[in-house]
């Protein structure tokens, strides 16, 4: 018997989401980390913005990208919570809306490639590095297809509240 993956039970018996999926929907939402840290700047706002995203229209294209990584965070709050019982249908899609997140996440880099001339920079580089081991990690990790698959109807009545 492989008592490998025991670490990543909860007290309860339900599976723990995986970390990495907590760094992807900080990645993907990063635009909203932005804005937040930009409000801490009491002198200049925009200036930390403007550092990060020197094109706005890329910043605020980054926001509408990270709202849906914001919904995907709620619906792992919702499974922890192991409710309320109509976001399930929602949450069993999750894997396909993180990887349409990171393909709209991947659009934007495109664009801001774009804006920069096509010229490298380290920020690009990692966040194609990013991706790609992001797509790899959806597609291969056993400890997130354990994950998604645990919020189903006939092991939610069999364990204890």
């Amino acid at each position: 018997m492989n008592f490998s993956h025991i670490n990543w039970l909860d007290d309860n018996g339900y599976f723990k989401p995986p970390l990495m999926l907590y760094v992807m929907l900080a990645f993907v939402g990063r635009g909203w980390c932005v804005f937040i840290a930009s409000l801490t700047q009491a002198s200049d706002r925009a200036g930390l913005v403007a550092l990060i995203y020197p094109q706005k229209s890329d910043f605020l294209l980054s926001l509408v990208a990270g709202f849906g990584a914001l919904v995907l965070y709620g619906l792992v709050i919702a499974e922890r919570k192991r409710g309320p019982l109509w976001l399930r249908p929602l949450f069993n899609q999750l894997k396909w809306l993180l990887t349409m997140l990171l393909l709209i996440d991947g659009g934007l880099l495109l664009q801001r490639l774009v804006h920069n001339h096509f010229l490298y920079t380290w920020s690009f580089g990692l966040d194609a590095l990013f991706l790609f081991w992001s797509f790899i990690y959806i597609g291969k990790s056993k400890h997130l297809a354990y994950y998604l698959g645990d919020w189903r109807t006939e092991q939610l009545d069999d364990r204890p509240k």
